[in-house]
């Protein structure tokens, strides 16, 4: 049995054959799938998902990248949106420093931290989004208590000892097609180091397909070969 714990199966790049790819999951050994729903448009769009499909389940929240135009009185629309049965945690949230031209930090830490005291007031766990965020991630994490909400940093990318600070705060690491790059050696160490039950499978479909498939469409399918790399 093998769970995708974030994927994005209402991104445009499944339009075109969505049911096809669903419907072959279960032939590849794919047993469950967390949508993850980070903006108005796809929070919608995630509850479709997981009212169509048994097998899937699915967050909501708002994602750093996203926030522009969104403002906090809309809180409102992930607190409805979790009360679906089929809800399992609030996310992806986070801090995302990568380029220039997303929102100022300001914003994306009152964000952040909203959305933890969301998740504590909702007794969910959390999928955090942390990209080149590390320090200010772990501060808002410790000034939250953020060990009392629990949850996964997704598409884990910092080194060990990062990873060491995310496990001490009982949160689990998801590890996808990344950890199968020329370039994962800080990953490959995080996975060595890491207890394997704090380690939780992902892949960010539709991106981010592990090797040989690097830069093709990423899908659940691919990931027995993140299974074998980690083992």
């Amino acid at each position: 049995m093998i769970f995708d714990t974030h994927a994005h199966y209402d991104e445009a790049a499944f339009d075109g054959d969505r049911g096809q790819v669903l419907a072959a999951l279960s032939d590849c050994g794919i047993d469950h799938v967390v949508n993850i729903g980070c903006t108005s448009e796809w929070i919608r769009s995630t509850i479709a998902l997981i009212d169509q499909y048994d097998w899937m389940y699915g967050t909501a929240g708002m994602h750093p990248e996203y926030l522009e135009g969104w403002p906090s009185e809309n809180l409102h629309v992930i607190r409805e949106a979790l009360a679906h049965p089929k809800m399992v945690a609030l996310g992806e949230i986070g801090l995302d420093y990568h380029e220039e031209g997303l929102p100022e930090k300001e914003r994306q830490f009152a964000w952040f931290e909203e959305q933890l005291e969301l998740a504590r007031d909702l007794s969910l766990p959390v999928v955090i989004h942390s990209r080149d965020a590390a320090k200010d991630t772990l501060d808002i994490m410790r000034a939250h208590r953020a060990q009392e909400i629990g949850g996964v940093v997704h598409c884990f990318s910092y080194p060990k000892e990062i990873a060491r600070d995310i496990l001490n705060m009982g949160f689990f690491l998801g590890i996808g097609g990344v950890l199968t790059f020329k370039n994962a050696r800080k990953l490959v160490e995080v996975v060595e180091y890491a207890p394997m039950d704090r380690l939780v499978l992902e892949t960010d479909c539709p991106f981010l397909a592990p090797e040989p498939h690097r830069r093709e469409r990423n899908d659940s399918r691919f990931l027995p070969l993140v299974v074998k790399k980690l083992a």
